[in-house]
């Protein structure tokens, strides 16, 4: 499988930023998982969300790949327990390997990039900072992936 996690902004936390390394080092074929930071869109004091909304949503869209089953991370998507969240990946990688999950800018997604996604997903039905939700989507997505090789990681 190839998956790639795109995010808008790319200023995180220390913390944030070795979690991700720690965990994409922990992956091993067959799953191949890339993390590719966007820019934000500037805002300033007065600033109109959906100006910057479309402006990240046109970098979105420019970085995705025409091959690529696009799946959206939104609080109002479908959430999953971990191993339908395993069974879910399998089943997506089954029709199409490579996949990519995009987790938006602070004001969301454009309705351009929510056209392109074939579903949307939700890590919580609460608002997670962006760094948080990038720690538990890749730690999720590396349950899964431990699931799916029998190893020991994910206990019951």
């Amino acid at each position: 499988m190839r998956l790639r996690i795109i995010t808008v902004g790319s200023r995180q936390p220390t913390w944030v930023d070795e979690a991700i390394a720690d965990y994409l080092k922990r992956f091993r074929a067959p799953w191949r998982l890339e993390l590719v930071e966007l820019e934000a869109a500037t805002r300033t004091g007065g600033y109109r969300a959906d100006g910057a909304i479309e402006r990240e949503g046109e970098r979105v869209l420019a970085a995705l790949r025409e091959r690529e089953r696009v799946i959206l991370l939104d609080e109002t998507g479908k959430s999953f327990s971990t191993r339908e969240l395993a069974l879910r990946l399998e089943s997506v990688v089954s029709s199409s390997p490579d996949l990519v999950l995009l987790i938006g800018g602070v004001d969301g997604h454009s309705a351009a990039v929510r056209a392109r996604a074939a579903e949307s997903w939700s890590l919580s039905k609460m608002t997670l900072p962006h760094g948080l939700a990038r720690v538990v989507l890749i730690e999720q997505l590396y349950r899964a992936f431990s699931l799916s090789q029998s190893h020991p990681y994910h206990r019951d």
